[in-house]
Order: C-alpha cells, then structure tokens, then sequence
C-alpha cells in the first residue's frame, strides 16, 4: 500500500511539474479541445415533453395510453385539433356565438391552417336554427339575423344532446341557456410528416386569431403546449443566468480583488459550461428543465476550485515565494483535494443516474461528466494561465490590485472562522454527541417530507410572481395560457381526471354475463371509491350510457328490458345487438367513450372522495382493478402521477445511499493510501451527513417537496458538500503535520481556508439561489434547496468538522496513526 500511495503521489506531483514548467503547451491542448467541444453545442436538442418522459414505460401509462387511442372523449385533444376555450358570463349568447364562429370563419378563410372541420356550440346552434347552414358563413348569417329568443329555444332544444352538453361547462343551465365556458373543437388536415413545430405554429396564429377576436377566447392544443413547454426553458435561463452572473460576479469580484484574475476565473467557468454542453449535443441528452440547474451546479463547483487554488496561491506568494515554487507548492496541496473532491462529487451527481426516470437519469450522466470536466478546467488549466498571466505581469509591468488571501489567522474573519475549534477544543466529544442528536433529529422528522409529481410544475403559474412585470426587454418572459386553460378545463368541465380513478378492462363484452361482471366488481368498493349512495361507487361506464338512453327512448328500454333476465336494469344477453342501436343512436358519441369500436376494451370512471390523497386514491384504484373478472388496469392521471412519486422517493433515497455508500468506501481507502489514516474518510462524510438531515428536514419544515427535481438534491448535497469539508481536512492534514497541535492546525486551517469556503459559500448559495427567481415552480424550489444546502455545508464543514478532528487526533495519538490497522504500509 505504501507503493501505491508512492505512485499516486509522484503521478501527481509529475502532473503539477507539467502544469508549472509547461503552461502555454496545456493551456493550448485545453483550447484546442474547447473547439472540439464547441462544435457539439448546436446538436443539443430541447426537450419540450416535460412530463412524458417521466411516464414511458409505465403500466398505468400504457394503459392511458389504449384509453386515449381507443376511445373517443367528448373534446379529445389530439396532434391534428386545436380546442377553442370560450369563458364569459355566459358564453350561449347571440354576441358571443358570433364571436366564436367569427373565429372559426377566420381561421377557415386561412389556407395554412389547415382546418377540416369544427364542432362547437356556435355552428351547433345554428344549424339547429336552420339546418341548410352547412358552411361558417352561412351560419354566421342564421347567427346575426337571429333574435335571442330563438337561440335560447335552439340551446333548450340541444340541452338533451350528449354531445353538445360535452362540450359546455358544469354549470350550463338549460332553462336560461347559459353557461360559463365552452369548447369548439377544430380539426386540421395535416399530412403523417408533420412535426411538433409545424402544429405549433397553425395552433398559435389560431391563438392570435381567437385572442385578436376576444379576451375571452383562446386557443389550447399540443402544438400550444409544446411552444410554451420550449419557451418556458429560453425564459427561465434569460432570468436566472443574468443573475447568476451578476451576483457571482460580485461576490468573484470581492473573493478576487484584482480584474485579471477575475477574468481568469470567469474564462475557466466559460469553458466547463462548453465542454459540458458539447458532450450532451455529442451523446444525444436533450436539453430539459431539469438540465437549467447543471450549469448553476458547475459553476458553484468551479467558483469553490478557482478561489482555493488562487487564495493558496497567494497564501504562498505573500510570504515571498517565486510565482513557479508557490504554484508549485499550492498544486502539491491542493490536487489531491481536488481529486477527492471531483471523485466524490461525482458520485453524489451522478448517483442520480441509476435512476428509473430519465430526465433524472440524464441529469445525474450531466452533472457527473461535468463534474469531470471541472476538475480538468479549474485544476489543470488554470493554475496554468494563472502562471502565463504573472509572467506577462512582470514582464508588462502590470501591478497587482490586490494578491492578499482571502482571510488570515491576525484578519477579524480569520478570529471568527476559527472560533468553533477555539470553543470546541474542551469538550470535543459533548459537542460532538449533541451534533449527533440534533441531526438525528432533523433527520427522523425529514423522513416525513412529501413527495409529488404535477405537470404544472413545469409551467408558469397562472399568477405571475410580482418581480415578473419589472423584468426589463429582451429578459421578461413571453406570455403563457397553458395553465390558466388547463385549471378552466378542470374546474369547469366533466372530464377532469385528477378527481376520477379509470379502470381499463379488457374484455370480450358481447359475452352475456360482460356487463353483470362489470357491474359487480362495484359492489365493494374501497373507502376513496365509495362516494355513492349506499357506499356504493359513483361511476361512468357503458352501463351508465345504456341506461342513461333507455330514459330518453321508450323503444330502447323496450329492448333493454326484453335482454335483462333478472331485472335489475342491466342487460345480460344479446350484448351484441343492444350496442348496435346504442352506437347508432344520438347516444352513440357517448357510448364510444366507455366501449372500443370492437366491443374488446371498456373504461369505468370512478368517482373519488374529495378528502382522500393522491396515494390513498391510487393504491385503492389498483386494489379495486384486482376484483374485475377481466383483466384491468387502474389509470388515470391521478393513478399516473402517484406511481411517479413513488419513483421520485425510491431514486431519491436510493441516490443517497448510493453516494454515501461511495463516497465512504473511496474516503475510508484514500485516506488510508495516502495517509494512512483511514478514519478520516468518516470523518469528512460526519459533517455532510449532518447537513443533508438537516436539509431534508428543513424541507419538511417549510413544507417543500420532493418532486421531479428536488428528488436529486439529497444525493447533489453529498457531492457539493464533500467539497467544503475535503479542503478543510487536506489542509489540517499539512498543518497537523507541521505543528504537531490540532489546535494550531485548526486555527490555521479555519483562518485560511475557511476565508476561501466562506468566499465560495457566498457566492455559490445566492449563485444558485438565483433559481428561485425561475418562471417553473420545480426550478425556483431547487434553487433554494440548492443555496440552502451549500449554506449547510459550510457551517457543517466549520462546527461540526472541528470537534472531529480534535477526536480523531486524539485517537491517532493513542493509536500510532492507525498503521496497525493496515498492515504492511
């Protein structure tokens, strides 16, 4: 072991003296790569399907997936229609049908849009005035020359119809031929290659046309939803990274004290965020939100390497030594940290790649490859220029605007950083043992956090948050309307699916028995379901459709009743005939959303009780799918989301005890070949464990979920805060060696180091804080997360570290240094 700790230490000693005798030859290969990299940046794809790659692959997904296929829904949306989403006082009102069929005519008298045909309330009404009104404009003339007493007597004679009370709001009232909203579905003919995009722009200068019309009238369908979904990425980076760049241009500018340096800094940032999106656009990961958090990642990385090895570089020139013996000496010390750090960090990013859900997977495969790359770029590259820069100082003439550290032992920072050693040299381990509560603690109550998945989380919410409106040109944001359309689609229409659980059976149900056997599996029903009368369910099936018809036609009833042998309203023989006069009759649009074509695939709708969860309502749904005596499956968006969630909670703590469970091998082994002092890979992991129970119990405090993204922050925390406590031990580690006193080494450490965390904490928590001001919800709660836990870290790494250290070398005292724990070195 002792050979090998050898040859590790004389790699990287061979590696500093190429950096230090060879500088202009690295820095040349270090851009000559950039180039390469660069070339792949225009092959990174954006990906505007936020939630769909959460769902593939799912059962209760695939399920949905033959319900949307194989059943028609009153306004199914589908690539090739746009829903025209009318809200008002009352929308039924000879004003406000001519503005929709003005819509509608506009949109007709345009080529490229494509449009087949529309279906909605205004050229419904119409017709039913005069039924020779076949074309829009001849209907907007039965409109326009029509009184309001004949289209309240046309929306009275409708009101019966399935397909026109469909496409209405809940409160639509048939006396006073009201209501609050309504759809009109429009159809485009569009040819199989179209793509998002092409969709994208007919749906949007349909919007243009409706909004342009009416305030009242707008435009929603997939080609909307992926404009805004593509948007939502450009309008979150143009808000957050001017910010990011401000502040950790501020703070740089503080931590640096001199421009060149600076620039040298900010150069190096620069580079990784190009290496790191050329690899994306070279292996193919496509560009998503949660892809917007890595760059603020690298940087809070790369800000913690630049700012060590400048502050160390000067510690070492301030008390005299040449440019080339201080860099030389500075890169001796800090390589291996650099080292521990980049192998530790990438396991806590990217144990988020062993993750089930890919936008999660790919995050954890880009933070961990960039991670990679920030080690080669700031721990490689830039003590290079640093030395190439000085030379053309002295050389030029140029003066230093300020070259001191950070902080020193004598500075009032230097007193204040150093002050928990000073404290906690006397009672190590009380202190110690009352970390140990505390965070168990924290811990034990964060195990009760929340876990969600919505896919409103990805888009704006339908109220601006405040500091929007004084965002100035080119930064504000567009204009979004998905939100604010889907809430009125769920809070005014039937067919909201976060309040129903859908079972998909999969039959035969022209058998006799088909309908009895689905009617009996609601007979028991688990507590969410049983909100209907008796304890029974509340349901929509094709049996609700029979019956439902049977009450409006005496001649089908008649024929229901002659094939229900045991009278209880439910037919159980000729199956076949009884959907034939369904499907053919006015009911016929209804019945096709409850029964597949080929008579092969039902669905039930579920009614679920209002006070039940998300997890209650799912895990009911698939116990009660169990009781069919066809094959079923429990779906729906409800049941969807909630096995989301619980694969956000598996990834999560499977993430975090995978990073810990690396990182505390590699530290354990890389302490005992280097220094042979393997404990002290627990204790650099003591402090960041306490700073993730900390975390995760804030979370739960302040009521913050795990969801799509913060899911990844426990085992993110693991990687950002190894950072802050690696520095600190490798440099106690010189001291310690030096002085022989924990006590003086800790001061020292505290002093000097602690000067360049606290320097990189800063920067790097309001850096990364600045996600907040993202326009998505998922981003600004992993801002603060992000900030939080680097702010955690770093009180971690200067109060929790010190009284462990002073135990440890306490028993490296009585122990000889560990050396007979590894026999042989």
């Amino acid at each position: 072991m002792r050979d090998f700790s050898e040859r590790i230490e004389g790699a990287t000693e061979r590696l500093n003296e190429t950096i230090v005798s060879r500088p202009k030859a690295v820095v040349l290969v270090f851009l000559v790569l950039t180039v390469v990299f660069a070339a792949g940046i225009p092959l990174v794809e954006t990906e505007t399907d936020a939630t769909d790659a959460f769902t593939d692959d799912l059962e209760e997904q695939q399920a949905y997936d033959a319900i949307e296929e194989e059943f028609e829904g009153p306004f199914v949306t589908d690539e090739e229609t746009t829903q025209i989403v009318h809200t008002g006082s009352n929308v039924l009102t000879r004003e406000e049908l001519l503005a929709s069929i003005t819509v509608l005519e506009q949109i007709e008298q345009q080529p490229e849009l494509r449009m087949e045909s529309a279906n909605g309330p205004a050229p419904i009404v119409a017709q039913a005035i005069d039924e020779d009104a076949q074309t829009l404009t001849q209907q907007r003339r039965v409109l326009e020359g029509a009184t309001d007493t004949e289209i309240r007597t046309a929306v009275r004679a409708l009101s019966d119809e399935p397909e026109f009370e469909g496409i209405l709001a809940d409160d639509f009232n048939s006396e006073a031929a009201s209501a609050s909203a309504s759809i009109t579905v429009v159809s485009h003919d569009v040819p199989a290659e179209f793509s998002d995009e092409d969709l994208s722009e007919i749906q949007l200068e349909v919007q243009s046309i409706a909004e342009h019309e009416s305030a009242d009238i707008t435009a929603f369908g997939s080609g909307v939803i992926f404009d805004e979904f593509e948007n939502v990425i450009g309008d979150s980076l143009a808000i957050v990274m001017p910010v990011v760049v401000v502040l950790m241009l501020a703070f740089l500018m503080a931590a640096y004290r001199d421009p060149i340096d600076l620039g040298l800094g900010l150069f190096a940032l620069l580079l990784t965020i190009v290496w790191t999106f050329g690899f994306l656009g070279y292996v193919g990961i496509p560009f998503d939100q949660q892809l917007i958090a890595v760059p603020v990642l690298l940087l809070a990385v790369g800000v913690d390497f630049g700012i060590h090895i400048i502050n160390r570089y000067r510690e070492e020139t301030v008390q005299g030594f040449e440019p080339l013996t201080a860099m030389r000496t500075a890169n001796n010390q800090l390589m291996i940290a650099f080292i521990i750090v980049t192998v530790t960090s990438v396991f806590g990013f990217g144990a988020n790649a062993i993750s089930d859900l890919e936008p999660i997977r790919n995050m954890g495969i880009a933070s961990g490859i960039g991670m990679i790359f920030t080690f080669l770029i700031f721990g490689i590259m830039l003590p290079s220029m640093k030395l190439i820069v000085d030379r053309l100082r002295d050389q030029y003439g140029i003066p230093e605007f300020n070259s001191s550290p950070i902080a020193s032992e004598e500075s009032t920072v230097g007193r204040i950083l150093s002050f928990p050693a000073v404290a906690s040299q006397y009672a190590p381990t009380v202190f110690v043992i009352v970390i140990l509560i505390l965070g168990g603690g924290m811990g034990a109550y964060g195990t009760g956090v929340d876990t969600s998945f919505d896919d409103e989380d990805f888009l704006p919410p339908e109220e601006e948050e405040w500091y929007v409106e004084y965002i100035p040109e080119p930064f504000a944001p567009g204009e979004y309307t998905v939100t604010e359309t889907i809430n009125t689609l769920e809070d005014r229409f039937d067919a909201d699916q976060d309040e129903t659980v859908t079972i998909y059976v999969e039959g035969p149900f022209e058998e006799d028995h088909a309908l009895e056997a689905l009617d009996r599996a609601g007979e028991d029903p688990p507590e969410s379901l049983a909100v209907g009368p008796g304890g029974g369910t509340d349901e929509q099936s094709i049996i609700t459709v029979i019956q439902s018809y049977a009450e409006q036609d005496e001649e089908f009833a008649a024929l229901v009743d002659r094939n229900d042998r045991n009278n209880n309203g439910i037919p159980d023989r000729n199956l076949d005939r009884i959907y034939d006069e369904l499907f053919a009759s006015p009911a016929g649009s209804q019945a096709e959303q409850y029964l597949t074509e080929d008579r092969r695939g039902a669905q039930i709708e579920y009614v679920i009780d209002a006070e039940a969860s998300q997890e209650e309502a799912a895990a009911d749904g698939a116990d009660f799918a169990e009781d069919f005596h066809y094959t079923a499956t429990a779906t729906g968006t409800i049941v969807i989301f909630d096995a989301i969630t619980e694969m956000i909670f598996e990834s999560a703590v499977e993430g975090l005890i995978l990073a810990l469970g690396l990182s505390a091998v590699f530290l354990v082994i890389i302490y005992g070949i280097l220094e042979r002092r393997p404990m002290l890979g627990i204790v650099n992991l003591f402090p960041i464990a306490i700073a993730v129970a900390f975390l995760i119990g804030t979370m739960r405090l302040v009521g913050m979920p795990l969801n799509a993204l913060t899911a990844t922050i426990l085992a993110i925390s693991i990687g950002l805060g190894i950072a802050y406590t690696v520095h600190t031990t490798a440099r106690f580690i010189d001291e310690y060696a030096d002085h022989g006193d924990p006590l003086d080494a800790l001061t020292t450490t505290l002093s000097g180091t602690g000067g360049a965390l606290a320097g990189s904490m800063l920067t790097t928590s309001l850096g990364t804080g600045a996600l907040a001001l993202a326009i998505t919800p998922v981003l600004g709660d992993f801002g603060l997360l992000m900030a939080l836990s680097v702010f955690y870290s770093f009180v971690s790494s200067i109060v929790v570290l010190p009284p462990a250290l002073f135990l440890w070398a306490r028993f490296d005292d009585r122990d000889g240094s560990l050396t007979e724990l590894l026999p042989g070195v």
